[in-house]
């Protein structure tokens, strides 16, 4: 399991292109102010593995953000090729249900034990940041509010052996109330104070997501979008490293 040892290594940059060159080009001038590079569906439809191969290759490390969800067979086949691939920090949605969860962690173990290779993290989707309580209940029809419906996602999660999870802040307390420290929480969405929100419904700053406990969070726009993506990512490594060194006074 990982942890982050610095402020900088809690920040996963979103990297929503679409050619290697755009890769290239984030990785070389941030990797020294980001811990990880997420690439999402766009990005390994277009390029695959070449992504992930060229992002070890320039010193960066890859977060593998596939959102599997299918049958327990086909999941397990996607995480034994993730691990034959390198990845070592990807994840799979816990509304596949715990057969499927608890068959790719089993899959995966065998799978890296066979190769003689560490095991990657493996972490469980539970909400979309862009579903808000109306999609829950009215679409999905859940007759539960978010936290409740998170908390309970993220339970299952635990017991199928994932490492951790995926949920905005507000759900991280109390996550990390229930389950405890030897939990990942990575908050999908989160935005300093003087970026927009842009397509997400649950946004949480930096700040609030170290109050909450999270470990790693997701930021993409606010720094791959501004005039100086360096001087923005150093905004956000403050704003971190500001919240936790306060972080005994938010209890």
């Amino acid at each position: 399991m990982i942890k982050p040892m610095s402020p900088k290594d809690r920040i996963i940059l979103a990297l929503d292109v679409d050619t290697l060159d755009e890769v290239r080009d984030l990785v070389i001038e941030l990797k020294d102010y980001v811990g990880y590079f997420k690439i999402g569906l766009p990005l390994i439809i277009n390029c695959g593995f070449e992504a992930v191969r060229l992002i070890e290759e320039l010193g960066g490390k890859c977060y593998y953000d596939g959102k599997f969800h299918d049958i327990p067979n086909t999941v397990q086949k996607a995480c034994i090729n993730l691990v034959k691939n390198n990845i070592h920090f990807f994840n799979i949605h816990i509304q596949g249900g715990s057969k499927m969860t608890m068959s790719a962690v089993k899959a995966v173990k065998a799978a890296a034990k066979r190769l003689e290779k560490e095991p990657p993290v493996i972490l469980g989707v539970t909400l979309l940041s862009s579903f808000g309580q109306r999609t829950l209940t009215e679409e999905l029809c859940v007759n539960k509010n978010i936290e409740d419906y998170v908390l309970q996602l993220a339970k299952v999660a635990k017991d199928s052996g994932l490492d951790g999870v995926v949920a905005s802040a507000d759900e991280a307390k109390r996550i990390r109330k229930t389950i405890g420290d030897d939990f990942i929480i990575v908050c999908p969405a989160t935005r300093p104070t003087w970026a927009g929100v842009d397509d997400q419904v649950r946004v949480d700053t930096p700040t609030k997501a170290i109050k909450s406990g999270v470990d790693f969070m997701v930021i993409g726009r606010p720094i791959t979008k501004s005039e100086d993506r360096v001087a923005a990512a150093k905004l956000i490594i403050d704003e971190i490293e500001n919240a936790l060194e306060n972080k005994e006074a938010f209890v």
